[in-house]
């Protein structure tokens, strides 16, 4: 069978439901399963395939120029990649960016991840709206030998990610401190040089640009893994605690986490702040509920309504699954939503400083409305410090 570029296949993607999709193979070779889901964001591929919320997932890029920046050190959100793969309409441009360092396919080469071009991502991105994100498996074999039997089968037997903890896969595993600013324009990265306070941030998965945000507001902040306990959160004398994002079931997940949350939740004059994973996690411990979304929300240009002041963001989002706001108690307030579907996009705790978001405030990729959050999470931690003065 022929590919969009009139040679022979080098890769194969099989969807569970037996669809076939052949094209040309770049990156790594070999097999990978996974679940499947699609990203509208039109800039930054080199920060989504970094984000350990995608692990577990094999990424489509509905835009069509995916590779033309290249890739540099400076983007990552983690030391490594961790979707599983890259689903894209052409083959990756050659890089044409004064920042790039290398082109995107050697990228993915020296990373270990599989890709695959020139099919039709238009049709691919209408069967995960229709019919949810599925099982696949992913094979980019040079001598065009697949046998799509077997990938198909792979793909059934792909266990997903309902009931899947994947935050102690991805977490640091250890305690570290972080300092680095946000990038500037001429100067790059650069380290704080003094802080108001101390922000302990728990890692389920996190992206380096949220602790970067956390550092602009001028925080001292101290990496736990997802496995710390609340007394080991407490230990570090924290002015205010954040919950990162990460990927998986958030139930799964809080099997241990709840706990350690529930534990903070009973100290009042505490800000906790979480995001995405630790909006979820919050949300599971004051009593909530949470979903499997049909396909998630993966894109930089999903709109989001503030219901506190009636502002509308455009913001980034990755998440599979969502807090039902049905089933938030009395004490929970929602403060945002989705204008794509109405799904919860936040919540905040009736009197205390404790609130969360399903968005990205922290972007890269995506737009900055929402970075008032990390001010306004500056402010009550400004406000305990003075009430404990």
């Amino acid at each position: 069978m022929k590919d969009s570029y009139g040679t022979k296949p080098t890769a194969c993607l099989a969807l569970s439901d037996g669809t076939v999709f052949y094209g040309e193979g770049f990156g790594s070779t070999g097999r990978k399963t996974a679940e499947l889901c699609f990203n509208t964001s039109m800039t930054g591929y080199q920060e989504i395939l970094t984000d350990p919320s995608y692990a577990g997932q094999i990424v489509t890029f509905t835009f069509p120029h995916i590779g033309n920046v290249g890739v540099n050190l400076e983007d990552n959100e983690a030391n490594m990649p961790f979707a599983s793969g890259m689903v894209v309409k052409w083959r990756p441009t050659l890089a044409s960016n004064w920042r790039s360092q290398q082109n995107l396919i050697e990228w993915l080469e020296n990373n270990d991840l599989i890709a695959i071009g020139g099919i039709d991502t238009r049709r691919l991105t209408r069967i995960i709206r229709k019919q949810g994100a599925p099982h696949v498996a992913i094979e980019h074999n040079k001598d065009s030998d697949f046998d799509t039997d077997s990938l198909i089968n792979d793909a059934r037997n792909f266990a997903g990610l309902s009931g899947l903890d994947l935050a102690k896969k991805v977490t640091s595993g250890k305690t570290y401190n972080w300092s680095q600013d946000r990038w500037r324009w001429s100067r790059g990265y650069s380290n704080i040089k003094k802080s108001k306070a101390r922000v302990v941030a728990i890692d389920f998965g996190v992206k380096e640009n949220i602790l970067r945000c956390l550092t602009a507001i001028k925080c001292e902040v101290v990496v736990l893994p997802a496995t710390a306990t609340a007394e080991e959160v407490l230990a570090h004398d924290p002015d205010g605690v954040f919950l990162s994002n990460g990927p998986g079931d958030p139930e799964a997940t809080g099997k241990y986490a709840i706990n350690m949350i529930k534990e903070l939740l009973k100290l009042p004059e505490l800000p906790i702040f979480g995001i995405c994973l630790g909006h979820q996690m919050l949300a599971l411990a004051l009593g909530a509920k949470t979903i499997k979304m049909n396909h998630g929300h993966h894109g930089a240009n999903h709109p989001v309504k503030d219901l506190t002041s009636g502002k509308v963001e455009i913001t980034a989002m990755n998440h599979g699954f969502a807090v039902d706001s049905q089933s938030l108690p009395n004490n929970v307030k929602e403060t945002h939503v989705s204008l794509f579907d109405g799904s919860n996009c936040g919540i905040k705790l009736v009197g205390r400083p404790v609130y969360s978001v399903q968005h990205h405030p922290e972007a890269s990729p995506g737009p900055m409305d929402s970075f008032y959050l990390f001010e306004r999470f500056s402010a009550d931690i400004d406000e305990k410090k003075t009430l404990a003065v």
